[in-house]
């Protein structure tokens, strides 16, 4: 014969039991949540675009903003305005290089190489953003065309045209190209090229900017 004492425990078990199937379950899948990662496996390599000429550490440039060169964000096509590294296959074919992305879009990285790349080579205030574009002196723009491999030539290939205007002046336009011959379709080979190249019209765009050619 079941006694109140008795009775008393049994109710007790009784609504314990689901609170510790809970408990048992949570400790269980914050087990098995160190085990499983629900996150996308990382891209093998990420590129990015370094400037070979860069303004000396601790200098330091003052001016108007009447009288600076404005970089503006080039345009660029789909195949350019993504994180993939493209490949043109042929004429009217496009695909992207395996396990690779870039950092950041490409022609905002391109933007920044060239303004580094004009703070270096001419000793001007340089700024970016189109927020500069109505208050300049300098502005230079234009539109990346290529940035990427290309396989009938094992080659990579950066192709920009670049738009310069002067306040008051006229609207000058000039394209510039660089070539980095014999590459591998391989990510560790893809991404020094493409530095190497855009580094290299990055150069001629200074020039000419100084120039006022």
């Amino acid at each position: 014969m079941m006694t109140r004492t008795t009775m008393g425990t049994a109710m007790k078990l009784r609504h314990k039991t689901p609170i510790l199937g809970g408990a048992l379950a949570a400790v269980a899948a914050l087990a098995l949540s160190g085990c499983i990662s629900l996150a996308p496996k990382p891209p093998e390599v990420l590129f990015r675009l370094s400037p070979e000429d860069r303004a000396p550490v601790g200098s330091q440039r003052s001016g108007e903003i009447a009288q600076a060169i404005v970089v503006l964000d080039p345009e660029a096509d789909r195949s350019l305005d993504a994180l993939r590294m493209p490949v043109r296959i042929d004429a009217a074919t496009m695909s992207y290089l395996k396990d690779a992305f870039w950092i950041e879009k490409p022609s905002r990285q391109f933007r920044s190489l060239l303004a580094e790349t004009l703070r270096a080579d001419t000793g001007q205030l340089v700024v970016e953003g189109v927020e500069f574009e109505v208050t300049g002196k300098t502005l230079v723009g234009g539109r990346l065309l290529d940035m990427g491999y290309d396989v009938p030539t094992s080659s990579v290939v950066v192709r920009f045209d670049a738009v310069r205007t002067e306040r008051g002046g006229p609207i000058v336009t000039k394209r510039f190209e660089a070539v980095v011959p014999g590459v591998k379709p391989e990510a560790a080979a893809v991404g020094p090229a493409v530095n190497e190249a855009a580094n290299k019209v990055a150069k001629d765009v200074a020039a000419w900017v100084k120039g006022g050619d």
